[in-house]
């Protein structure tokens, strides 16, 4: 739905109030990527269980996103964080394709009004590069997760990554294509 409004309506309205002379012009999100950090939970927690903090971690962002999440490691050893090198610090997933929208989808439309006292983005959630980033606290509010099964509530951010060259344009863009911005 999000991918045929873009079309259909996005695409039009863009090219009327920037004169943008060719459609490939128009700002369109190129990715989206969904991290979480887990050192600080894989810190706190017994070395015994870490693999299986990491496994449930990922098949929950495997169920959010719909795709298999990447372990990321740290490159360098951080003796103020008790970080040794190659050590687990984060998960990520890159999302392209009708994957992405299909997240976009399920994050405006159910994720983000299941929020507590969620009033919409604030405008400065939106970079000067025109990406938008969005925190979850929560991953429960996903409706695919169900809480009685989640062993271990944990936050994540979503970067929708755009073509847009500035944030006025990226603004007007995520606006268009329906994503509950702040005036």
């Amino acid at each position: 739905m999000i991918k045929e409004k873009y079309e259909k309506e996005v695409i039009p309205k863009m090219m009327k109030k920037f004169s943008y002379k060719n459609v490939m012009a128009v700002p369109k999100i190129e990715k989206v990527v969904v991290n979480t950090g887990i050192g600080k939970i894989l810190g706190i927690a017994d070395p015994s269980k870490r693999p299986e903090i990491i496994k449930n971690i990922s098949s929950d962002l495997a169920l959010i996103c719909g795709q298999k999440p990447v372990l990321i490691k740290a490159k360098n050893a951080i003796a103020g964080f008790k970080i040794r090198k190659g050590a687990p610090v984060g998960i990520k997933v890159v999302l392209r394709g009708n994957i992405m929208y299909d997240f976009l989808e399920r994050l405006v439309s159910l994720a983000l009004p299941r929020f507590r006292d969620f009033k919409g983005l604030l405008p400065r959630s939106v970079d000067n590069s025109g990406n938008l980033t969005i925190g979850i606290k929560e991953h429960i509010v996903f409706p695919e997760i169900q809480i009685e099964k989640a062993k271990i509530i944990f936050g994540f951010e979503a970067v929708a990554v755009t073509s847009a060259k500035n944030k006025e344009e990226a603004l007007e863009f995520f606006n268009l294509m329906g994503f509950p911005i702040r005036k």
